[in-house]
Order: C-alpha cells, then structure tokens, then sequence
C-alpha cells in the first residue's frame, strides 16, 4: 500500500514532464532524452495490452511517438503528461485493433477437425522427439543453454543462475551448441 497522496506525481510523470518541457523551451538535449525514456515507458504501456502481438508494439510505439511529436503543440503543462501520452497511445492502440478486427473478419475460421491439425500435431510431435534426441547427443554445457535460453524462453541471465554458469558461458554454449547440432543435421546455423 502506497503512503504518497493521490495527487502525487510518479518518477516517471517527473522525469518525463521535466525532459518534454525543456524540450518544448528548445532544449534538443532534452526532447532526445525524453523521446528515449518515453519510448521505454510506451513499450512497456503497449506490451502489457498487446502481449499476443509483439511485434504490433514496436510499430506501435513509433507511430505514438510521431503523433505526440505531431501534436506537442496540444499539450497544456498544468496537466499530467503521462495521462496525456496514454490517451495518445489508448487511440492509436485502438486503430491498430479496428484495423486488425477488420483484416480478420475477411477470413473464414479453420474447421478443427481437418485432417491437416492432426498431421501438424503428429509432425510437431515427431520434431520434438527428433530434437530431444538431437539435443541428447550434446554435453550439458551446450544443451542445457539452449534448452533454458532458445525452448524455454529465459534470459540469458537467468539460465546462467539456473546452470551455475555465468552468462558468457551460456552464450559461448549456445553458439558452439548449435554449431554442433547444424552440422550434425548438415546446416549452417543461422
């Protein structure tokens, strides 16, 4: 539970009205700083309500920045920025789903008893035992990098606390680990 007053302004709303003030007073310095911080903070914003659609938030993130840019001119300094660029960031999040809802509305849903989901389960089946036993084949010192870092998803920080190597370790044995496993299939890795 929060002690601060309702009224109190956050770091960010501090930080970030600072920067874009100064910057509307001509401080190009400052506007940089603040389209670098805002940039984090709208990713953060965005990624939170469109988890199902990563790489939505980086266009997404762009074209907010532009339309504050575009409309920094409406801002009225008395008032809360942040609340300011999440009614931006609200509008152009919902284009971007109006258009994504009308985009969808001119395919037909998939029958989920065609013969072609259950080829792609049996064949996804078969790609994971062929990879287990590929990933078999390697010392723990590369498999284990990539099965925490490239299947499961975790930071390289966080397989090397979970391996006990440190995160140069991890990276080298990912590298060296997939060298391996490409020319045990006759691939370069990519």
């Amino acid at each position: 539970m929060t002690t601060g007053s309702p009224m109190a302004k956050s770091d960010a709303e501090t930080v970030l009205h600072e920067l874009f003030v100064r910057g509307l007073d001509g401080d190009a310095v400052a506007y940089r700083d603040f389209l670098q911080k805002l940039s984090a903070h709208l990713r953060a914003f965005l990624a939170r309500r469109l988890f199902g659609w990563p790489d939505e938030v980086e266009d997404l993130v762009q074209e907010c920045l532009l339309a504050m840019h575009n409309q920094r001119h409406t801002y009225q300094s008395d008032q809360p920025l942040t609340a300011w660029v999440h009614a931006i960031a609200r509008y152009k999040m919902i284009d971007l789903l109006r258009s994504k809802a009308g985009r969808e509305a001119l395919h037909e849903p998939l029958d989920d008893d065609l013969a072609v989901f259950a080829d792609s389960a049996t064949e996804a089946s078969d790609a994971r035992r062929d990879l287990a036993g590929l990933l078999d084949t390697l010392p723990d010192r590369h498999r284990l990098p990539i099965v925490h870092v490239k299947l499961e998803g975790l930071s390289v920080a966080e397989a090397a606390r979970l391996t006990g190597m440190s995160e140069s370790a991890v990276k080298v044995g990912i590298h060296r680990g997939l060298k391996a496993l490409a020319s045990k299939i006759g691939r370069s890795p990519s």
